[in-house]
């Protein structure tokens, strides 16, 4: 069994803002519980070019005027790009990166996003001739708008964002999604942590997400040879988040 790969940068723990996502500590909690069980890799910056396969320029403009929070913001979409390399070679991989991504739409953004990391990495591989069709899994408490606007219209790439009013129904949803989809060439999670019942969304255990990476992996084994990563968005309470993080790794993996 080849050893899970987590795409990580230093510079991830830079407090490019004053929101929830970039607060002290966030990353360390989740480095710290992957350090000794992982493999760890460096990632790139995106290019210009990466930002453009889903955003204007405008939008690049107005984020580039902030020079510390714009390389943080494109070293995050590297890192969602290099864990979808990972996976095209059969490697599961997950992001360990921020900002996050899933409100970035293509001339806007808002929720603590600037960038949208899974968009980008998805549509690149598309671009590429590397894949036809792709699902996106969004885990988030919140609805990745983003996401689902990116790829509004385009049947090549299903979002699907997981809900329920408790835990069995939760995932029960998720169930019916990756029944349902039987035609696709990668599965991309978009990892928020928010709904735990420590967090925002006081809903799911930190066992839940181990079983959500399960089934991420079935899903993956049987219907696209395995290929499959995920990236970090929201997730909030430090005291669970790096277990949190690293039951959905033991699934995945």
């Amino acid at each position: 069994m080849k050893k899970m790969k987590v795409v990580y940068h230093e510079k991830y723990r830079t407090l490019y803002s004053s929101d929830p996502a970039s607060a002290p500590g966030r990353i360390e909690s989740i480095y710290k519980e992957l350090q000794d069980r992982f493999e760890f890799v460096k990632p790139e910056p995106a290019s210009e070019e990466d930002l453009r396969l889903v955003h204007g320029e405008l939008h690049i403009n107005s984020i580039k005027r902030n020079e510390l929070l714009y390389e943080v913001a494109v070293l995050a979409v590297g890192g969602a790009i290099k864990a979808s390399e990972l996976a095209m070679r059969g490697e599961p991989a997950f992001g360990l990166i921020r900002p996050p991504g899933h409100h970035a739409s293509q001339n806007s953004c808002w929720g603590f996003c600037f960038f949208n990391n899974v968009a980008i990495s998805i549509e690149k591989l598309r671009r590429a001739n590397k894949i036809t069709k792709a699902l996106i899994v969004d885990i988030d408490l919140h609805y990745g708008d983003g996401t689902n606007n990116i790829f509004s219209g385009k049947p090549q790439v299903t979002y699907f964002h997981v809900e329920g009013r408790n835990r069995e129904m939760y995932l029960n949803d998720l169930t019916r999604c990756l029944t349902t989809e039987k035609d696709c060439d990668i599965v991309a999670v978009s990892a928020g942590f928010d709904r735990h019942e420590q967090d925002w969304g006081s809903l799911l255990k930190t066992e839940d997400y181990g079983t959500i990476g399960k089934m991420v992996k079935e899903f993956a084994e049987n219907v696209c040879e395995g290929r499959r990563y995920a990236v970090l968005e929201g997730g909030y309470n430090h005291t669970v988040l790096g277990k949190n993080v690293k039951s959905l790794l033991e699934g995945i993996m």
